[in-house]
């Protein structure tokens, strides 16, 4: 991984992103606050929790093609001024609650094409596979690292000084990240075709096999996440203190970072890709042993195995993203990400629902451990098949 670093361009990119996903998480942690200091309402504030998600999803689509139409370091630039804007405002102490809500989804909006940007950008700099897909580890590690500290230290920083503090130093990531990109990133010219339609990225996705088998493998982490959305039940049910849903929650991630290590470090780029269906499937099995009612040490030790298995994802995202024609990696990406965002709230919410109707988290984190194995058995059996055909 110390490899990538060593590209300028990339490591302008890594540290804009990681200091910006910093800064986001910070604000996830002050709006959840103000807002339900302000309502006392767990609905509000899970609904402004559910603003920063549905205009990403809404962009992914659309605002995720203009990645391809302009230069992708300008998109960057411009969309990370923008947003540093729009945050800042939201840092305006006594802010109403109404414009604040405008706020949170413009703000995401504007994210969506600077995502698909970065990801088409990040392949650009780098000629060798290997070599980026080692880029793609570091990202994962340091995103997943810097949405623990955010997580962490945001409840700590909004306490101690207040959310006009921690939505100041989101908008500060954000003038950051404008900076690093304009001062070290190289410009280049629009990769698409402005002739193109505005949705071509989408189609042509569609019509390859190759990338909707691994869009399926990326949908599976819908199952994955569930145990996220049950932390608090879960941490009831299996007789563990209000302390431990910080460590259920904060389990997964350190088992994805130590994976995405053990990947990156000892497996080569095409042993990652033979093992991808292989890995999905041992995710999802591992949660099947929920089904015991597990100790809290138990249940940290599956979660923390389940990630590490999870970093299979990484690989997906990086050949999918390597498959796909420069012209049309903006829009591509933002079906990509799109896709895994929308599988991953769907996932979150049918844990819920299960866990509702069966009276356990535990069992409906094991039934979603099983269901897991189910599906991702014919996806796995068609990734080999397409590997076979390439």
């Amino acid at each position: 991984m110390t490899d990538a670093i060593r590209n300028r361009e990339f490591r302008a990119l890594w540290i804009a992103e990681a200091q910006s996903v910093l800064g986001d998480h910070l604000t996830t942690v002050a709006l959840s606050i103000v807002v339900y200091n302000r309502t006392g309402s767990a609905l509000w504030a899970a609904g402004v929790y559910a603003l920063t998600f549905l205009p990403a999803l809404a962009g992914g689509l659309g605002l995720a093609q203009i990645a391809d139409r302009l230069p992708r370091k300008t998109v960057l630039v411009v969309s990370a001024l923008v947003q540093a804007v729009l945050v800042g405002a939201m840092a305006v102490p006594g802010m109403p609650l109404a414009p604040l809500c405008v706020l949170v989804v413009l703000a995401r909006l504007a994210g969506a094409p600077a995502n698909a940007a970065q990801n088409a950008l990040t392949r650009e700099v780098f000629s060798d596979d290997g070599l980026y897909l080692r880029s793609q580890d570091l990202r994962g590690i340091t995103s997943n690292i810097a949405m623990l500290v955010g997580l962490a230290g945001g409840g700590l920083l909004v306490t101690s000084f207040g959310a006009s503090w921690a939505l100041a130093i989101d908008s500060l990531t954000f003038l950051v990240a404008a900076l690093l990109v304009q001062l070290w990133v190289r410009q280049r010219p629009a990769a698409g075709n402005p002739d193109d339609g505005w949705f071509s990225a989408v189609r042509w996705v569609w019509g390859q096999r190759r990338l909707r088998v691994l869009l399926a493998l990326s949908w599976l982490v819908g199952l994955a996440v569930i145990p996220e959305g049950l932390a608090a039940p879960l941490a009831d049910q299996i007789g563990a203190s209000e302390r431990a849903v910080g460590w259920l929650l904060a389990a997964d991630p350190v088992g994805f970072i130590l994976g995405t290590f053990l990947l990156s470090r000892f497996v080569s780029p095409e042993n990652r890709r033979r093992v991808m269906g292989v890995l999905a499937t041992l995710a999802a099995a591992i949660l099947v042993g929920f089904a015991a009612t597990p100790t809290l040490p138990f249940a940290l030790l599956l979660l923390m195995l389940a990630g590490a298995a999870g970093a299979y994802i990484i690989s997906v995202g990086a050949t999918f993203i390597t498959w796909v024609p420069n012209d049309k990696r903006g829009g591509a990406g933002g079906v990509y990400r799109t896709g895994l965002r929308v599988a991953q709230g769907l996932g979150v919410a049918l844990g819920g629902v299960v866990a509702d109707l069966v009276g356990s988290a535990t069992t409906a984190i094991a039934l979603a451990g099983a269901a897991g194995v189910i599906l991702t058995i014919p996806v796995a059996i068609s990734w080999a098949r397409v590997q076979k055909a390439n």
